[in-house]
């Protein structure tokens, strides 16, 4: 079972991460921001590279998790990471408020659906653990999942951690890779960015009161992604947690990461057999003129 690299964004697998620890800014001895626009580029050109290898190997495939507060900055960093990369093996999915379809079946079914086959590249913006975070800070969302009675509120949380982990550890077994990213972003940036969007006419779209309801429970939310990203930070599907504050170090980070796991997971296309001279010239000969 192939076991991503770890590097200095990656949350430890003992359950030791405290988020209101972990940086939300680059380190002071990061590169500028030029150099890190020219560096993800680069990266950028190499995941293209890395991603058809791992199309025409076909062995395993790679799934991508964003998750973060609100305005930290999801959509345009998989536009950043992802642009230029050919789209085909390539699927992006947005998970939004659940649908009463989804509704009707348990929490994982609705992006089960969405899993990459072998060989593509799949990336959930928002995902599964929409469950044990938006969900665990608005505990009234469960009244619509019409779910047998609940003994213990408390409980419920983690036993949809424990299912996340055994879900995710059954990927792995099989052959899909799990990066999961948590853009950490803080609480005086966050304010910026949704300022921007109310004050632009042109970003005004991408406001809803619900930026307004999350930040007034931040503090919650916070709690919410501590416990999770403890409970399911393993060597075979670790997270990383980000600092969001500043977009292209994000973007960098994310797309270093990234590459750096299909760097070790070394895809190759499957061996042929060479056709002798004689044999493509046969074959070459029935396609015609």
């Amino acid at each position: 079972m192939f076991e991503p690299p770890g590097n200095p964004w990656t949350v430890p697998f003992d359950g030791s991460f405290a988020v209101r620890e972990a940086p939300t800014a680059p380190p002071p001895d990061a590169p500028v921001k030029s150099e890190l626009r020219k560096a993800r580029k680069a990266l950028v050109r190499e995941l293209d590279d890395l991603k058809y290898r791992l199309y025409a190997q076909n062995r395993h495939a790679l799934l991508c998790v964003f998750q973060a507060l609100d305005a930290a900055g999801k959509d345009s960093t998989i536009r950043a990471v992802f642009r230029g990369v050919n789209p085909a093996s390539l699927h992006v999915t947005s998970f939004g408020v659940p649908t009463s379809v989804e509704l009707e079946h348990d929490f994982l079914w609705r992006t089960v659906r969405h899993l990459p086959e072998r060989g593509r590249v799949g990336i959930f913006n928002r995902s599964h653990y929409g469950e044990v975070l938006v969900v665990r800070v608005q505990p009234e969302l469960l009244e619509a999942q019409n779910l047998p009675p609940i003994e213990d509120l408390d409980a419920i949380w983690e036993e949809r951690l424990e299912s996340i982990r055994d879900h995710e550890l059954h990927l792995a077994r099989n052959g899909t890779v799990v990066l999961k990213f948590f853009l950490h972003v803080s609480k005086e940036e966050q304010a910026r960015r949704i300022r921007r969007r109310i004050e632009n006419p042109a970003k005004q779209w991408k406001f809803d009161m619900s930026d307004i309801h999350a930040r007034e429970h931040r503090e919650d939310y916070l709690d919410a992604y501590e416990a999770a990203l403890n409970a399911t930070s393993r060597p075979w599907a670790p997270w990383h947690a980000i600092p969001a504050d500043d977009k292209p170090y994000m973007r960098h980070a994310v797309a270093r990461t990234i590459v750096e796991t299909l760097r070790a997971m070394d895809p190759h296309p499957p061996q042929t057999i060479p056709f002798g001279q004689g044999e493509r010239q046969r074959l070459i000969g029935l396609l015609g003129e």
